[in-house]
């Protein structure tokens, strides 16, 4: 064999680069590709004309640490004992007994990292250099929990937010308006340093969640004001990753997706996000709270532009990784299977009889399966009617209770306001017997079932 034939084997033979970007409380509409008429994202915009665009993918849950949760280690984040979001000085944590996509990977021999939000624990046990990553900077949760929060002293008592890098706090913050630059860098250099070996990259972006921050460089760029400059610096970041890859012959073998971990805050009112023409936001079940934009790109396999809308869930993630990159899956029960069938065009059939929308402790509060979206009677916020936040300062929700299965045909009815249920009873039954052989693995509280498998117990740390 010559030396180019053995090149071309050896390029050939690489295992892909894999980068994560996960974003925070971003909308479905807050992107030029998924619809946004006042925020410019030129480079996601390209990402998503070269790669493969995902128009019905959920996140695992629509609240902060649960839903990285699900996306890390391919689990129910109720499965993983892991709901809500972790306030400062949590006393638990993701379980280090679970496998998360860098611990995966790093088995097969890969360099990770991660920059940006973490949100599955603060303890030093339960913080990214015990799950898999080598590199670590970044918030360890949410950038609101300082002592900067509006709602400090008469709600909330935060402490300072430290910046960590790996485990050494490096500085508590009182501006973040450099932070998404910091991060962006942290993750080109990381790129430039392991471009002879496969690295896997988590870039977890602690923007859009307020408080708002940007640079100087995008401040006043947005017709959306301070929330549009927010997301067009993040779609700079991104370009600059995209770049880095190409200028370094990394772009075909890299693996690049991006999305975020929940819909928009809508009580933030101006410096909340879209998730048009969905309803409801973050923190609740329907469409608006958890189906997220996202994008894949892998010029080595995927064919570019095309827009799928099979149903797709953040659980799906880690096992698709695993099929592209030959991983072995983890030892203890997922919940996820690969989607990769349909990422290549070979099926348009979700590897997934159905999806389960948990909300609180362990609340089944929705299944979405085949083109039906169905929701049990349960208690959500809304600001419908309220008087919205504005300039980084929330509004109040009201509770509603919904006091009736629901049931909507999601690919006619986007905006889920024409309940069905009594038109196809049989829709709904089938969907009971899902929801009930999923309650039996995982439980459902409002139910208060007895007998079930659930896990929560014994994988929570």
């Amino acid at each position: 064999m010559s030396c180019s034939e053995n090149k071309e084997k050896k390029i050939q033979d690489t295992p892909p680069n894999v980068i994560l970007i996960f974003t925070d409380d971003q909308g479905y509409q807050d992107l030029g590709t998924f619809g946004a008429p006042d925020i410019a994202t030129p480079h996601l915009d390209n990402m998503a004309l070269n790669g493969v665009k995902l128009t019905s993918f959920y996140v695992a849950q629509a609240v902060c640490s649960a839903s990285r949760a699900g996306i890390l280690t391919g689990c129910y984040p109720n499965r993983v004992g892991i709901h809500n979001a972790y306030m400062p000085n949590a006393k638990t944590g993701l379980n280090t007994k679970e496998t998360t996509i860098a611990k995966m990977l790093k088995s097969i021999g890969y360099r990770t990292a991660m920059y940006g939000k973490w949100h599955l624990g603060d303890d030093k046990k339960f913080m990214p250099n015990n799950h898999g990553f080598d590199d670590y900077f970044g918030i360890p949760y949410s950038n609101d929990m300082w002592p900067l929060h509006p709602q400090q002293g008469s709600v909330f008592n935060f402490g300072p937010l430290p910046l960590y890098e790996n485990e050494k706090i490096l500085d508590t913050l009182t501006d973040q308006s450099d932070l998404t630059t910091q991060i962006t860098e942290r993750s080109v250099a990381f790129i430039e340093s392991n471009k002879e070996q496969p690295f896997f990259l988590y870039v977890a972006h602690p923007q859009p969640h307020v408080p708002l921050f940007v640079s100087d460089k995008f401040k006043g760029k947005s017709e959306r004001g301070h929330y549009g400059d927010v997301i067009m610096e993040i779609d700079w970041s991104v370009g600059q990753i995209l770049a880095t890859l190409k200028k370094n012959g990394l772009e075909d073998n890299t693996v690049v997706i991006f999305t975020s971990d929940n819909g928009p805050w809508l009580a933030y009112g101006n410096h909340a996000g879209s998730a048009l023409p969905f309803s409801e936001g973050k923190g609740t079940a329907w469409e608006g709270g958890q189906r997220e934009p996202f994008i894949i790109k892998y010029p080595k396999k995927l064919t570019p532009g095309r827009t799928l809308d099979t149903p797709v869930m953040a659980i799906d993630i880690l096992p698709t990784i695993a099929e592209i990159t030959g991983a072995p899956l983890p030892k203890l029960p997922i919940d996820g299977k690969s989607v990769w069938p349909i990422l290549i065009g070979e099926s348009t059939e979700s590897p997934q009889e159905a999806y389960f929308f948990y909300y609180r402790v362990n609340e089944l509060h929705g299944v979405r399966y085949g083109k039906w979206k169905m929701y049990f009677p349960h208690t959500y916020r809304t600001m419908e009617g309220q008087t919205l936040g504005k300039d980084g300062i929330p509004g109040e929700y009201k509770m509603i209770n919904l006091e009736e299965i629901a049931l909507y045909n999601v690919l006619n009815d986007k905006s889920e306001t024409h309940n069905v249920a009594k038109e196809y009873p049989e829709v709904v039954e089938k969907i009971r017997i899902l929801a009930n052989n999923m309650r039996q693995k995982l439980g459902d509280s409002l139910l208060e079932l007895e007998g079930t498998e659930n896990r929560e117990v014994g994988r929570v740390d």
